[in-house]
């Protein structure tokens, strides 16, 4: 699922912010995909019932990152500070929903705590 949303949400992001220009068809998909591998990665080893709010947060944090940092290595890329935060914020949003509902239908590993 992440695999579709993420660089369709980053492709979006960028046809609506100005902030955030991304010429070649691939660039939203690289972005997308790499930050879809890396959340699964992160939800697989932070996401429980208590800790859905840290995960989000480390979800923005890496979206941000990501977004910016990546974009620097594609040709004629340009994504502002500011445009991969609004970027990492609307990612967030969309994973807020998808946390909790992996979490209330019980698709998280529990804890052997």
């Amino acid at each position: 699922m992440k695999l579709i949303l993420l660089p369709l949400i980053v492709a979006i992001c960028s046809g609506i912010f100005d902030s955030v220009d991304l010429v070649a068809w691939y660039q939203p998909i690289g972005i997308g995909v790499l930050l879809a591998i890396l959340g699964y990665f992160m939800e697989k080893a932070m996401l429980r019932r208590d800790t859905t709010v840290m995960t989000d947060i480390a979800d923005f944090v890496t979206a941000a990152l990501v977004v910016y940092f990546l974009s620097l290595f594609y040709d004629g890329a340009r994504v502002t500070l500011w445009g991969a935060i609004l970027t990492a914020l609307v990612i967030t949003l969309v994973e807020i929903a998808i946390h909790r509902w992996l979490v209330r239908s019980d698709r998280t590993e529990r804890s052997h705590a």
